[in-house]
């Protein structure tokens, strides 16, 4: 284990979510279980007090767990610098057998968490609170999900070998490489760029028809798509090398840390297109989750395009 201050600054926010986290579990439950806004009882009243007691820590949770996921990705970079071998967070994410799957479920939560949150605003505009008994049970499901991260994360953390040594992107992201990463290199780049390219089109089509499900689904699609585009095409105009595909370097200063800015731009453009399929609102609303979903996705096209243009500008041939 490597306790460095990065990593205590996890563990004790860890602590901290997961001791209120249990308090506001117990209260979702029961609110889940008993609520019923037509009553007119002790107990519902009861209820009702809890609730807003409860949604107050689920807030602050997921508010706070939103940009630590960035804090996470900072914090195996600096671990980077310590392990043997590794180049950036990817040598330390393939450090232990914890690292790859605590990497996806922080993924996933972080759409759930986010998707929380919009649902949790949504309601309390209501006065008739349309939304307590669903956002309370999809909570009692997240917290076994946040329950998971953080013990996986501590697993993960405390089975870093600081002596071990480990293997840089180089080898990790590579069509030569034994993982799953590898079957990403068997795609062509035509069709790499199609599927692009068309899933894109795909999300503006459907945001011209106004057919919010089918835009919702494109957008799920749009996350997988874009990052195997980032690693197998764009990265490698970035870098402005051919064999160089990790979807972690290009989150250093050597790279303007544009790396933040294109997960961003992903995370908002995909949220907000999930949003308008999954989260009922104003028609005003989604208006404009429709529009914020297709500008944050458009801008992102444009950010990963322009590297490859570029660099065909500058030399007069493609990687």
């Amino acid at each position: 284990m490597i306790l460095s201050p990065e990593v205590l600054t996890i563990f004790i926010l860890n602590f901290i979510f997961i001791f209120f986290a249990i308090i506001a579990f117990i209260l979702s439950l029961k609110i889940f279980l008993k609520w019923d806004l037509n009553a007119t009882t002790q107990m519902q009243y009861k209820l009702e007090k809890q609730s807003y007691l409860a949604a107050i820590i689920i807030k602050y949770i997921f508010v706070i767990k939103l940009p630590l996921f960035l804090f996470f990705i900072f914090t195996l970079d600096k671990l980077s610098l310590l392990l043997n071998g590794a180049m950036c967070a990817a040598g330390v994410v393939d450090a232990t057998v914890y690292g790859s799957f605590l990497l996806i479920l922080k993924i996933m939560n972080l759409y759930l968490f986010a998707y929380w949150l919009v649902l949790h605003n949504q309601d309390i505009k209501d006065e008739t609170q349309p939304y307590t008994k669903q956002k309370f049970g999809l909570f009692s499901i997240a917290f076994f999900l946040l329950l998971g991260e953080v013990i996986v994360e501590s697993l993960m953390f405390g089975a870093i070998d600081g002596d071990k040594l480990v293997n840089c992107c180089g080898s990790l992201y590579s069509s030569s490489a034994s993982s799953y990463i590898a079957t990403i290199f068997l795609i062509n780049t035509p069709t790499l760029l199609t599927l692009f390219y068309g899933n894109f089109l795909l999300i503006t089509l459907f945001y011209f028809l106004k057919n919010r499900y089918l835009f919702a689904i494109s957008n799920i699609l749009f996350i997988i798509v874009s990052l195997i585009s980032i690693i197998a095409f764009f990265g490698t105009y970035i870098y402005q090398l051919p064999t160089h595909h990790c979807p972690f370097c290009f989150l250093e200063k050597d790279y303007n840390y544009i790396g933040y800015a294109i997960y961003i731009l992903l995370f908002g453009g995909t949220l907000y297109g999930i949003i308008v399929g999954f989260i009922p609102s104003l028609y005003e609303e989604r208006v404009k989750q429709f529009q914020v979903s297709l500008i944050l996705n458009f801008l992102l096209v444009v950010t990963l395009s322009l590297y490859p243009i570029i660099y065909f500008i500058k030399n007069g041939v493609w990687l």
